[in-house]
């Protein structure tokens, strides 16, 4: 019996081998049983991954670096290297360069960042100094090549639980063993990372008097406080001072003065029945109580820093409503603390209660496990390691101090990678399992469910671990995940649609760290490889290049790889990072034998003015078992002969298919192109004959090898049934 089947999208993604048998599920008639080095599109084709492209070796190969975005415009992103006690920097596949520092001149008053060269090397100051030359290491961090790199506390073992978020140019990096630190930028090569001050940058004034005008009855005592522009920022309150006075008599009053300081105005406050109650606010130095009665409902701020030494530093941080968020130290793990509304740093509260106050409250929960991560949705929700927490005002649009509210979710719990948010759902690793689960809220329920984005495909996910996690919007909309098993997963994700779409990624190596940064009109991905070359080690930082481009000759379908462009030559040299390496070549669009990189160089066949070089990629795609409603059965337990499949294709090239890896059959796709020049790349159906293989699956196999591209839009396979 001869039987036609029709496979018209892949938005099913890669399935376990254990879900082969769900035949009526949609995710079987769209699903697939590999789904390696492809991504799925979400309107459905599967397309080969483009190939990552070489940026520069880490600093340490021997140590585990992380990759973290860096946003300081809408059109300048940073990705930001952070090793083994430093940080550096890349970006549009570049490494950020020191250039050429001024000479040091001891007469010059430095500030922390700036950069000197001295005896043939460059330098960063790490702390003020006036006449302190380098290599003085209490002053100056050496830079060990040309890279700009500054110098940071966080060591190996701690780079994978560094949480951050960023607000304009200021990144925000917490981890329990370190006190909370801001990565600033100042300028394209001027960065300083240092600890967070919770006071205000506001100094308290000094020099306040009081003096009495009048009969002196009655003692009087009064502080001053700071007020910055916008009035949200107050300082400490400086010291008392007193005077006797008789405000109750007519024509009496009190003036109160102080020494100016950078402040836009003034609070001022008098003390009554034990509490300073506010009576004015000046742009000036000197203040007149005439017998202005204290308002006890507004009083100086109380100074309170609560992450002031080990064990109390936050572990999680993020922003909602105004306020910067801190939770997840190692004394205090269920406690949140909301700064000053309206504040970076201010964790002050006055007596009695005010709204706008710094808010800190325990998470009182059944277990006592710590708050991992702090997310900001239209609700702020904590994830924790046992359950999901949603943080709500009660009777109030805004949370305060009175109003704030904490319901449990669910009791699943999250892993310490951080999560990352897709339109209005939470994405984040499971805390035990492996598994990545989705978390949006639902009318329904009136809160916040969670899913399982691997209950199809947990053979990519059980008995391992993610260990970072990132979210490209465009050109396609994809969370990236680290496994611990060194593979890339990728998932095509549109939760409006409905659609979730897990594929595998692998390399010559493994992957290690990813992040995802916008450069131009694309969200484009950044990895840390681990690769053994030339008989040792390699970590280097890699750029996914673009899957549009104008010719073939500009198709980039190779991993650590570089591109060469300018006079046709034979020889590309440069190519010290690959070593030893057997690498696939596109020279002007056609596919070259593999080479072997010697001495940094490969020698090519025929002149080409534009070759990519690189890693070879191997990508499969691997139909389900077959399943044709031609019995009761769907054709199970009859044997298969698949003797030919179509495959529509769309600007593709160097297709090979077949019933096993054993057996493919390569499409013969050129035409009428000019001998010597490379081959057109194909947008119609096309035709492959396989060689004879009966089996009960009826399953095939596509492949792509060549550094070229392969977007499969549908499939309909040909086959004879048995039995």
């Amino acid at each position: 019996m001869s039987v036609r089947k029709l496979t018209y999208a892949f938005a099913g993604g890669e399935v376990t081998p254990e879900f082969w048998g769900q035949i009526a599920d949609a995710k079987f008639q769209m699903g697939l049983a590999t789904c390696r080095n492809f991504i799925i599109k979400p309107h459905g084709p599967a397309a080969n991954r483009a190939g990552f492209a070489y940026v520069n070796a880490v600093k340490t190969a021997a140590k585990r670096t992380r990759v973290i975005p860096f946003t300081y415009s809408v059109t300048q992103t940073m990705v930001l290297e952070f090793g083994d006690g430093y940080i550096r920097f890349h970006t549009v596949g570049a490494t950020l360069l020191a250039g050429s520092p001024p000479a040091y001149s001891g007469a010059t008053a430095y500030a922390v960042g700036a950069l000197v060269s001295s005896s043939g090397t460059n330098y960063y100051c790490t702390a003020a100094t006036t006449g302190n030359a380098p290599p003085n290491a209490s002053y100056w961090y050496p830079l060990p090549s040309t890279a700009y790199e500054i110098p940071s506390p966080y060591l190996e073992a701690d780079l994978f639980d560094l949480h951050s978020v960023q607000s304009a140019d200021i990144l925000t990096i917490c981890h329990p063993n370190y006190a909370p630190r801001e990565l600033r930028r100042l300028g394209a090569t001027q960065w300083t990372l240092a600890p967070i001050s919770f006071v205000s940058s506001l100094g308290a004034p000094t020099g306040v008097t009081a003096v009495a005008t009048g009969a002196a009855t009655t003692s009087y005592s009064y502080a001053v406080t700071s007020v910055g522009t916008t009035g949200l920022e107050e300082s400490a309150v400086s010291s008392a001072a007193s005077c006797t006075g008789a405000l109750l008599t007519t024509g009496n009053y009190n003036t109160i003065s102080w020494t100016t300081t950078s402040a836009t105005r003034y609070n001022v406050y008098k003390q009554s029945n034990g509490l300073y109650g506010y009576i004015g606010q000046t742009d000036g130095v000197t203040s007149k109580d005439d017998n202005i009665t204290a308002n006890l409902g507004k009083t100086p701020p109380v100074v309170n820093n609560p992450f002031s030494g080990t064990g109390l530093y936050p572990g999680a941080v993020s922003y909602h409503e105004q306020r910067r968020c801190f939770a997840g130290s190692i004394n205090e793990p269920q406690n949140l603390r909301m700064t000053r509304s309206g504040t970076e740093s201010n964790l002050t509260y006055s007596i009695p209660v005010r709204d706008d106050d710094s808010i800190n409250i325990r998470v009182a929960a059944r277990e006592a496990n710590t708050i991992r991560h702090i997310v900001p949705l239209a609700n702020l929700v904590l994830l924790t390691a046992a359950a999901e927490w949603r943080v709500t005002s009660i009777n109030s649009d805004a949370i305060t101090p009175t109003s704030i509210s904490v319901k449990p979710q669910s009791y699943i719990g999250a892993n310490n990678v951080q999560p990352v948010i897709v339109n209005n759902n939470i994405l984040y690793a499971a805390a035990r399992g492996g598994h990545l689960r989705e978390m949006a809220f639902n009318f329904q329920a009136g809160g916040y469910i969670t899913g399982d984005l691997s209950l199809r495909a947990p053979h990519l996910f059980d008995n391992l671990d993610i260990v970072d996690l990132a979210y490209a919007k465009a050109p396609q909309p994809l969370v990236w995940a680290v496994s611990s098993s060194g593979k890339l997963i990728g998932l095509t994700y549109v939760p409006e649609q409905n659609l979730g779409a897990l594929h595998q990624h692998d390399t010559d190596g493994t992957f290690e760290s990813c992040c995802v940064v916008s450069e131009g009109s694309e969200d484009v991905l950044y990895v840390v490889t681990n690769r053994l070359i030339n008989g040792g080690n390699k970590r280097f930082i890699e750029r996914q290049r673009t899957r549009q481009f104008a010719a073939p000759a500009d198709a980039f379908f190779v991993d650590c790889g570089a591109t060469y462009s300018g006079a046709a030559a034979t020889t590309i040299s440069g190519l010290t990072w690959l070593e030893g390496k057997t690498v696939s070549v596109l020279g002007d669009g056609a596919v070259f034998p593999q080479k072997v990189v010697t001495g940094g160089s490969i020698t090519l066949e025929q002149a080409c003015s534009k070759v990519q070089v690189g890693l070879p990629i191997t990508a499969d795609l691997q139909t389900l078992p077959m399943s044709v409603q031609v019995d009761a059965g769907y054709g199970q337990g009859r044997v298969k002969n698949v003797n030919r499949v179509w495959l529509r294709v769309f600007q593709s090239s160097g297709v090979f298919a077949g019933p096993s890896l054993a057996s493919l059959v390569q499409f013969k796709q050129r035409t009428t192109e000019a001998y010597g020049s490379a081959p057109a790349l194909i947008s119609n159906e096309i035709q492959i004959d396989l060689k004879p293989s009966y089996q009960y699956g009826g399953q095939i196999y596509v492949r792509q090898t060549d550094p070229l591209p392969l977007t499969v839009v549908s499939m309909t396979l040909e086959a004879e049934l048995g039995g």
